[in-house]
């Protein structure tokens, strides 16, 4: 496999200097983008195939092992505060369930019915759409879990750092990262990692901007958490309003948080109510009310 070959040009890893390693790693982790963009077709449809499911009302689910496992556990919390989804619209499996992201759960990853029972546990629907993540492309947990899915009629993606790979065979939709050979050989939470990690920024983000969660580039959909996204909101309300921030912050509160609402509300000239009615009549999408 591509992602267990050693790598030629960091044979003598151990014998060079701080700075030379870090500029041969850096060299290595230019070539990610690359990889990636030739990509870009099969990322797209995937994109089209999560906006689908999630406009009927399914989920997307990551699944994944070690590594892998983590980063789509990470693209799923972090869509929570970004686009204001809830906690079940997006989520993420990892072999060896949550003990797994913080310690290795030995012998997880290699149990081929863990996958399907992990997806039966959520109550798998064919409206959901699964994206199996698996840098060597032959995780017996990813491998179960997108079987599963298909039998029920699910559509799949699958994320592989090793082409040809059975999970690229398998998944209705094939994204092949190639990486080739890492800097420490083996070790995938490198550049097949960082791979991993630029593709589920793109499905995520994309599918959520393409259901109107963003307005222009701005997180509309924001959640407010903490003193950093309160400012954050409160900004976007400005903007889209012309308010001052007194002002602004005011209407936030109006809105009970919600910048969409707050902008509505200020656009229309509409109480808070109003404002959640003409939103629930454009599925959410602001720009169809403001332009």
């Amino acid at each position: 496999m591509l992602t267990e070959q050693q790598n030629p040009k960091t044979k003598a890893l151990d014998t060079l200097d701080t700075g030379q390693i870090l500029r041969l790693m850096n060299d290595e982790d230019k070539s990610v983008a690359v990889t990636v963009e030739l990509a870009l077709p099969q990322i797209e449809e995937a994109v089209s195939a999560i906006v689908s499911s999630l406009r009927q009302n399914g989920r997307l689910l990551y699944v994944g092992a070690g590594t892998s496992g983590r980063l789509g556990v990470l693209d799923a919390v972090e869509c929570v505060p970004t686009f204001g989804t809830p906690p079940s619209l997006v989520r993420g499996l990892i072999a060896g369930g949550e003990t797994a992201f913080m310690t290795a759960v030995e012998g997880a990853e290699d149990k081929v019915d863990a996958g399907a029972d992990d997806l039966k546990a959520i109550n798998l629907q064919a409206n959901d759409i699964v994206v199996g993540i698996a840098a060597s492309g032959r995780t017996p947990y990813v491998l179960g879990a997108l079987e599963y899915a298909k039998s029920i009629g699910v559509t799949t993606v699958g994320i592989s750092c090793n082409e040809p790979a059975e999970l690229l065979d398998v998944a209705d939709i094939a994204i092949a990262l190639p990486v080739g050979a890492e800097v420490v050989s083996g070790s995938t939470r490198l550049k097949a990692g960082t791979a991993q990690k630029m593709v589920l920024n793109m499905l995520s983000t994309a599918s959520m901007v393409k259901l109107g969660k963003v307005y222009g580039n701005l997180m509309v959909d924001v959640q407010i958490t903490n003193a950093k996204l309160q400012i954050r909101a409160e900004r976007i309300v400005m903007k889209l309003t012309g308010l001052d921030e007194d002002s602004a912050s005011t209407l936030l509160d109006q809105a009970e948080g919600s910048v969409k609402v707050a902008v509505v509300m200020h656009h229309e000239n509409a109480s808070r109510a109003e404002a959640l009615q003409r939103l629930a009549e454009t599925n959410g999408i602001l720009r169809e009310i403001i332009g």
